[in-house]
């Protein structure tokens, strides 16, 4: 249930502004609050995919996968979207059990459903984001995830991360987050959150045990989402640092980040 897109980018993204001061806490907190959606999102997703693939989905019946933070838990619709009328149709909805996050409960939709506006938009979101990063990216193919969370004014983050594609090895970079209009039908401002895709494999002495992971980042002076993603997600859950151009930052196991200090020279990705 991945999409297969492009990884080497060759259009220029927007770049954010030279920093004089490194981000405020409420800044930071920001970070935090959408890198924990962000795996937050990732999991329930991925648990969703099994509980639907247990049951065998017709081949073609599934090309999209939206999943939704709701009241009552994470709520997974896996369906398509109609070629005439452009809807997202549910064909299977998968529920996050009470008390059991790591379970879901998949219901058949028969007729399929049309979802809610969020359903919509994100399906909409989704497509106008993949059309556009095929059309401007060239590259070796890969697998990606995809992602929408709720953004400010009603619109929507897209997130494209490449995926795990090696057991006990976590991707860092390579990454892309789309803002959308609340329609999801346009694109108001995109970028390129890393460069290098970065797959460090786990230490092979069993007598040492790794205690914190760094790397560099020259996109921006400030963290990143999915440096937050990666450090929720990835095994064993150990700090990180991120040294951008003037400064560094350490991501904590929770997804919290705080300030160390300066940089000293231009890092390098």
């Amino acid at each position: 249930m991945l999409t297969i897109v492009s990884v080497v980018a060759f259009v220029a993204f927007a770049d954010p502004a030279q920093r004089v001061q490194p981000p405020s806490k409420e800044e930071l907190a920001a970070i935090t609050a959408r890198g924990r959606e962000l795996a937050e999102y990732d999991a329930a997703a991925w648990r969703a995919s099994d509980a639907v693939q247990a049951l065998k989905p017709r081949e073609g019946s599934i090309q999209q996968y939206i999943a939704k933070k709701t009241d009552r838990g994470w709520v997974v619709s896996f369906g398509r979207q109609d070629p005439k009328e452009g809807r997202f149709l549910a064909h299977y909805e998968a529920t996050q059990k009470p008390g059991k996050p790591e379970e879901f409960e998949v219901k058949e939709r028969n007729p399929l459903q049309g979802g809610d506006a969020f359903l919509q938009a994100a399906s909409r979101s989704i497509d106008a984001t993949l059309k556009d990063f095929v059309k401007n990216f060239q590259g070796e193919p890969r697998p990606y995830n995809v992602a929408v969370l709720p953004a400010e004014m009603g619109r929507l983050w897209v997130y494209l991360m490449p995926a795990q594609t090696k057991v006990g090895v976590w991707p860092l970079g390579g990454d892309f987050r789309y803002l959308i209009s609340a329609d999801g039908g346009e694109i108001v401002a995109k970028r390129q959150l890393h460069k290098t895709i970065l797959e460090n494999e786990p230490l092979k002495d069993k007598d040492k045990a790794q205690v914190v992971g760094m790397h560099s980042h020259v996109l921006d002076d400030s963290p990143e989402d999915t440096d937050v993603f990666h450090v929720l997600v990835r095994n064993p859950a150990v700090p990180e640092l991120v040294v951008t151009n003037q400064f560094v930052f350490q991501v904590d196991p929770d997804g919290s980040i705080s300030y160390k200090g300066k940089s000293e020279g231009r890092p390098k990705e």
